[in-house]
């Protein structure tokens, strides 16, 4: 079963503000009908906590790899 919060309610997860959440993240960060619905075709968002935790994870495990930049000594610099 999946979990639905409010802007405020995953502002106390994610330690963003909720202005922050509805104006930028849910632009930029999260898909409609993957990290948040409307119900009912309404105004009001909920947005679903598994795929929001999962993309969170993932989008940290793939910045590890993408701050690495390779040296010609055959090192890395970890920009």
């Amino acid at each position: 079963m999946s979990t639905y919060l409010t802007a405020k309610e995953l502002s106390v997860r994610i330690k963003y503000h909720p202005k922050y959440i509805n104006d930028v993240l849910r632009d930029n960060s999260f898909i409609e009908g993957t990290h948040y619905i409307r119900p009912f075709n309404g105004r009001k968002v909920l947005y679903v906590w598994e795929p929001i935790e999962a993309e969170m994870f993932t989008t940290a495990k793939s910045n590890e790899v993408d701050d690495l930049i390779p040296m010609a000594s055959g090192g890395v610099y970890r920009g």
